[in-house]
């Protein structure tokens, strides 16, 4: 089986049609533009997974990033009153309501709920690997769990095999009967002739392409995604349907070059340079390149501050064209990155088959020529923080999220966590990280006068962090309480709650 980090398959990277036919039953679908709201009691069976749900909450002496790319706050207090923020600012000039609860936070890291822009309710399928169809599984009872035990307190699904469930998930989770992100859900994947998951729709045409942004619109879906194989007509026809519908439209392309996509009025491009095979000299129009040798040393030659790549980020700048960061699945790729040893909570997290499955997988990908230099897929990454740095340099929009496919191993919500330290080590402060996972998420969903920041006046969606985040970003992996509409989530038990079953159910 050929891996290749240079067009990694957001579906060898899947999963499929399973879970949901109860939850798409016993689930109204939601209305279009429907929100959460903090009024809203929590199902009975959840309590104990809630650590606290006091009217109003006092997070006191904490470290605070507000989600704006500043400089963190010291000795910062944040009032949180029946689902809103009320109040942050210096502890010393803090007025806590008589009867409030307080949790004196000191040593503790307080960031806004992160706004994960790549993710899905699916894993890939345990059982398969070479010679087995490559198919996914519907996550509709660990994956929104593991995300919002990790902070990610709203969600895009960017790409959904079972739209359906997707959706019902959804409704349950606005009315909190199940734990989870606020979703924004995407349709199914607009895919063309030779996608290479069965689970996939193959877009016939211009006017197919019209027809299932219009049917998937009015069932609530609020966000579209074109895939590898989607032909230039097909792609143009569902950016100005979604775009009628008040929809935005992302992609993994292949068969689409970014600027071409760009030109079109595409929202959102996915996974950054690496999968732009614009500058792929096997390029031709309308078709998806395979990736070579050649194709990989072509584009190890760019450099970021070059003429081609220079031109691109002017057209996606100009565009006003976001991009979305995926260094965890990327990482993904290398024989050995991440450690083995920082994946204990992942080996935790997954079933017995799904960790098996990924052992294997990862093996196959072999080992470095030679020791002390860094292999291909290390190279790539790198090129690809040197990208994204340089994108947003220039005034880009840089979104991120996790994309829990590929090889497996990454797992909802902690790949985001990974993703967060990887931002970091590509050379962003800790604060412009944050701002990434927020604000700059808010901002493309149109959503930043609730979401996204930790000001007075916005939706109480944060997380306490047991650490300095400031001096260690490991920290991110130590959520102590998610809170989402100002109901404080206990991170381990939502976690503990779903231990083994990731990559089942």
């Amino acid at each position: 089986m050929k891996i290749s980090i240079a067009r990694p398959s957001c579906f060898f990277l899947l999963a499929g049609l399973g879970a949901a036919t109860a939850l798409a039953q016993s689930a109204a679908i939601p209305a279009k533009d429907s929100q959460p709201t903090a009024a809203v009691t929590p199902a009975a069976s959840l309590k104990p997974l809630i650590r606290t749900d006091a009217p109003v909450i006092a997070l006191t002496h904490v470290t605070l990033f507000d989600g704006t790319g500043s400089a963190p706050g010291h000795d910062q207090t944040v009032l949180l009153d029946h689902g809103r923020i009320a109040f942050v600012g210096p502890s010393a000039d803090a007025t806590i309501p008589q009867g409030a609860q307080i949790l004196d936070e000191h040593g503790k890291t307080v960031l806004p709920g992160l706004v994960g822009m790549h993710e899905h309710l699916f894993y890939i399928s345990a059982g398969g690997g070479p010679n087995h169809l490559i198919l996914g599984t519907e996550q509709a009872e660990t994956a929104p769990r593991l995300y919002l035990a990790a902070g990610v307190t709203t969600a895009r699904t960017t790409g959904s095999i079972e739209p359906l469930a997707d959706l019902a998930i959804k409704a349950a989770i606005d009315a909190v009967k199940q734990p989870g992100p606020d979703l924004d859900v995407t349709g199914p994947y607009l895919d063309g002739n030779g996608t290479f998951l069965m689970q996939n729709q193959v877009i016939t045409g211009p006017q197919d392409a019209r027809e299932t942004v219009d049917y998937w619109s009015k069932r609530g879906v609020t966000s579209f995604k074109a895939y590898m194989f989607v032909k230039p007509e097909a792609l143009k026809a569902a950016i100005e349907e979604a775009h009628a519908r008040s929809a935005k439209i992302t992609g993994h392309l292949c068969s689409v070059g970014f600027s071409e996509a760009a030109e079109m009025g595409i929202d959102n491009l996915e996974h950054g340079l690496l999968v732009d095979t614009e500058f792929n000299p096997q390029k031709v129009t309308g078709v998806c390149p395979a990736t070579t040798p050649a194709s990989v040393q072509a584009l190890l030659a760019l450099d970021v501050h070059g003429t081609q790549i220079q031109g691109l980020i002017h057209t996606l700048v100009t565009h006003h064209v976001a991009v979305t960061s995926t260094l965890a699945i990327y990482e993904n790729f290398d024989a050995e990155e991440p450690p083995m040893n920082t994946l204990e909570r992942t080996h935790s997290s997954l079933s017995t088959l799904s960790w098996t499955d990924f052992l294997k997988l990862k093996s196959l990908l072999g080992k470095r020529s030679r020791a002390g230099e860094p292999s291909t897929t290390i190279q790539l990454l790198h090129l690809e923080m040197a990208f994204e740095r340089e994108f947003a340099r220039q005034g880009g929009l840089l979104l991120a999220g996790c994309d829990p496919t590929g090889l497996g191993g990454v797992v909802a919500g902690y790949g985001d966590q990974r993703s967060m330290e990887l931002l970091i080590q590509a050379g962003f402060s800790p604060a412009e990280a944050v701002a990434i996972y927020s604000s700059h998420a808010a901002q493309y969903l149109g959503r930043q006068k609730t979401i996204g920041t930790v000001a007075t006046g916005m939706d109480a969606n944060l997380l306490i962090l047991d650490g300095d985040f400031e001096h260690d970003a490991s920290s991110i992996h130590r959520p102590e309480i998610v809170f989402k509409n100002g109901i404080g989530w206990d991170s381990v038990k939502l976690q503990a709650s779903v231990a083994g079953l990731a990559g089942q159910r």
